[in-house]
């Protein structure tokens, strides 16, 4: 008899004090040291994203499937690069693609709505916390209540490659 891993749904994401995620299609912040920690954590692995989030990223990331949700026009799929345009078919492609790279953890990555949709699916958060309070035009702030428990957090201060101070935070839902 064998038995089954099932896949971690994840989301990654770094909000500021004040709740702020985004700015004009961009990062409202410098923060190298959270970049490199984003790459190390989702490196394998497939990632989904909207369409907005996609745009914000110079190149489509290597070593990871991007799969993007979009209601416009798509591009061709190609090299890691796939377009979808429901949040089911983004979760059905992502499940094939951890199972052809072997890997246990899918990560979704933004923004916004893309977040508030799949928080009910997740069982875990890598929560970088900005101690900041950055001009911003994109908000979420996600209800980690009853259900989650926090399994590690790091505090970092502000350096040459960082912005601000943070915290990073590993949450994990519980079964009540």
């Amino acid at each position: 008899m064998s038995i089954v891993n099932p896949i971690t749904f994840s989301l990654i994401a770094a909000i500021a004090d004040n709740g702020v995620i985004g700015r004009q299609g961009g990062l409202p912040w410098r923060l190298g040291s959270d970049l490199k920690r984003f790459r190390a954590l989702t490196m394998g692995h497939p990632l989904i994203m909207g369409r907005q989030t996609f745009d914000s990223i110079p190149k489509p990331l290597d070593g990871r499937d991007s799969i993007v949700v979009t209601r416009g026009s798509r591009s061709p799929d190609r090299g890691g690069l796939y377009f979808v345009s429901t949040l089911e078919a983004a979760i059905a492609l992502a499940k094939e693609r951890a199972e052809a790279r072997s890997v246990k953890e899918i990560f979704v990555i933004g923004g916004a709505h893309l977040f508030a949709a799949t928080l009910p699916l997740a069982s875990r958060i890598y929560l970088t916390r900005v101690h900041g309070a950055p001009d911003g035009d994109v908000r979420w702030e996600p209800d980690l209540g009853a259900g989650w428990v926090e399994r590690t957090s790091e505090d970092r201060p502000a350096s040459g490659r960082d912005e601000f101070p943070v915290t990073d935070l590993l949450m994990e839902r519980v079964c009540a």
